[in-house]
C-alpha cells in the first residue's frame, strides 16, 4: 500500500460533514436511480397512493445510495489514485473506510425491509438482489476481472425501474424489462466514451477497461456496435406497451444523433483526439446524459397521458 494510500485510510483531516457522508451514497447516480424507478412506479398499469409511492421511491434511492457507499468502501484503493475519484470522501481522508461499510450496510438492511413492509415482499427482495448484484457481481468481482464489467455489471444500474413496477404491482410483467433493456444497452457506449478520454485513469488503477486491454481503436468499434443496437431497440420500444408517439418522435432524434456521434467516434484518429483534448468524445458523452433522461421522460408522458386518451396508440 502506498504511503498516500495509509494517509487517506489513518489520517482525518478534518472531522466529516454530512455532505461528505452524503458524498458517499453517490448522489449523481442516485438521482438517476430515483429518475428510472419513479418512472417505472407511474408506468405500471395500477395506481399507486402518493404516500406509498413516495415511500417506494425514497426507500429505493437509500437502496441505491447504500450500494454506492458500499462500493466506495471496497474500491477506495483504485480511487486514491484515480484523477476523477480522488477526492472522494474516503481517499481524500474525510470518512472512515469502517464508516463507510458500516453505513453501506445498515442503509442496505433499511432500504430492503422498508421498501418490503411499505409496497411487498417481492420488490424488497428485488432491491436486495440489487444491491448484492451491483456490491458483490459488480465491484468485488467483475470490475477488476474483466473488460466486459461494464457489459455484465451494466444490469444493476438497469434494475430500478424494474424495482418501481413490482413495487406498484407486485408482479413483473414484459414491459419494465424492455425499461431494463434501454439502460442495459445504454451503459456501454455512456462509459466507455468516458473512458476513451479517461484512459490513464484506468491504466493507473490497473482496472481492465476495454481501453486498457483492448486499445481505443477496438473501443470506438464496440461503442459503435452497441450505439446500432441501442438505437434499433430504442426505437422498436415506441410500438409496445410503454411506447407511444410522444416516445417515438423522442426517440427518431435522439437516436439519429447518438448514431451520429457514434460513427464520428468509430471515424476518429488518435493524433487528432489528443489534439483537440477527445472534443468528439466528450460530446458523446454529455449527449448520452441527456439521451436516457429524455427517453425515459417520454415514457414517462406516455403514462401519465394515457388515462386521458393522448399517451400509447
Amino acid at each position: 500500500m502506498s504511503d498516500a494510500s495509509i494517509n487517506a485510510s489513518m489520517i482525518r483531516e478534518d472531522d466529516a460533514s454530512f455532505g461528505d457522508y452524503f458524498a458517499l451514497l453517490k448522489p449523481r447516480v442516485m438521482s438517476l436511480v430515483v429518475f428510472t424507478a419513479f418512472v417505472g412506479l407511474m408506468a405500471a398499469p395500477v395506481g399507486v397512493h402518493p404516500v406509498i409511492g413516495f415511500c417506494a421511491i425514497l426507500f429505493i434511492a437509500i437502496g441505491g445510495g447504500a450500494s454506492g457507499a458500499l462500493n466506495m468502501w471496497w474500491d477506495a484503493d483504485i480511487d486514491q489514485v484515480m484523477k476523477r475519484t480522488k477526492s472522494r470522501p474516503i481517499p481524500a481522508g474525510k470518512v472512515d473506510k469502517g464508516e463507510a461499510l458500516s453505513l453501506g450496510l445498515a442503509l442496505s438492511g433499511l432500504s430492503v425491509i422498508m421498501l418490503a413492509l411499505a409496497t411487498n415482499v417481492f420488490a424488497g427482495a428485488f432491491l436486495a438482489f440489487t444491491i448484492f448484484f451491483y456490491v458483490v457481481i459488480y465491484t468485488m468481482w467483475l470490475k477488476r476481472a474483466t473488460p466486459q464489467n461494464i457489459v455484465i455489471g451494466g444490469a444493476a444500474g438497469a434494475f430500478p425501474p424494474v424495482i418501481g413496477w413490482i413495487a406498484a404491482t407486485g408482479s413483473m410483467t414484459v414491459e419494465p424489462w424492455l425499461m431494463f433493456a434501454l439502460t442495459f444497452l445504454w451503459t456501454p457506449p455512456h462509459f466507455w466514451a468516458l473512458a476513451l478520454f479517461m484512459r490513464n485513469d484506468y491504466d493507473m488503477a490497473d482496472v481492465p477497461m476495454l481501453t486498457v486491454t483492448h486499445g481505443r481503436r477496438s473501443t470506438r468499434k464496440h461503442i459503435l456496435v452497441y450505439t446500432v443496437i441501442l438505437a434499433a431497440f430504442a426505437v422498436a420500444t415506441a410500438f409496445t406497451g410503454v411506447g407511444g408517439p410522444i416516445y417515438l418522435a423522442v426517440a427518431l432524434v435522439l437516436n439519429a444523433l447518438f448514431l451520429k456521434g457514434a460513427v464520428q467516434i468509430w471515424r476518429r484518429d488518435e493524433e487528432i483526439c489528443e489534439a483537440d483534448n477527445f472534443k468528439v468524445e466528450r460530446s458523446f458523452f454529455k449527449l448520452s446524459l441527456l439521451y436516457l433522461f429524455l427517453h425515459f421522460g417520454a415514457i414517462l408522458a406516455e403514462a401519465l397521458l394515457r388515462p386521458y386518451g393522448f399517451g400509447g396508440w
